[in-house]
């Protein structure tokens, strides 16, 4: 056996959004935080459902809006892929038009913020870039880790809730 420096894994908090516009929300966001947490073999807080109208396109359906945190050492990457494939077993259907507008859609799953990681790809950017646009994003970040600080801004998810009132 080898004697190498043991791994140093850390568990970062992961706070995700799920939405849904077409059909029943409640309990398609509700099935997807039960998935989420089988998947990642843990716990899952969650925040008060939320209904909102939706951000950035037009359309008469409200959407059912989730907050969840989780803890978990993968990396984001691997985060990403696993709620995708969450996402598509639910609904495959794709959620933007083709165009790459936004359209309703029964399920919607975005990765928020994972501790104070910051990353900037082609597949995936953290914290989220419009999480300080959205109060259905904020507030559940708020409510389940209140001293979370934004790593580029250096606001907490409640002072930036404060600039969208």
């Amino acid at each position: 056996m080898g004697t190498g420096a043991p791994f140093l894994l850390l568990l970062m908090t992961v706070h995700v959004n799920i939405g849904s516009n077409i059909g029943p929300g409640h309990l398609i966001v509700r099935r997807a935080a039960s998935m989420i947490a089988e998947e990642f073999a843990t716990e899952v807080r969650q925040a008060p459902v939320e209904v909102s109208e939706p951000w950035g396109f037009q359309s008469p359906n409200l959407f059912v809006n989730l907050g969840i945190a989780f803890e978990s050492e993968s990396e984001p990457p691997v985060i990403l892929r696993r709620l995708r494939a969450i996402e598509r077993a639910i609904d495959p259907s794709p959620h933007r038009k083709p165009d790459g507008s936004y359209a309703d859609r029964r399920i919607d799953i975005d990765l928020i913020a994972m501790g104070h990681e910051v990353v900037a790809t082609d597949e995936l950017t953290l914290p989220h870039p419009r999480m300080h646009l959205r109060q259905f994003v904020l507030r559940p970040v708020a409510l389940l880790e209140p001293n979370w600080v934004h790593p580029l801004t250096g606001l907490t998810a409640a002072e930036m809730l404060g600039q969208l009132v």
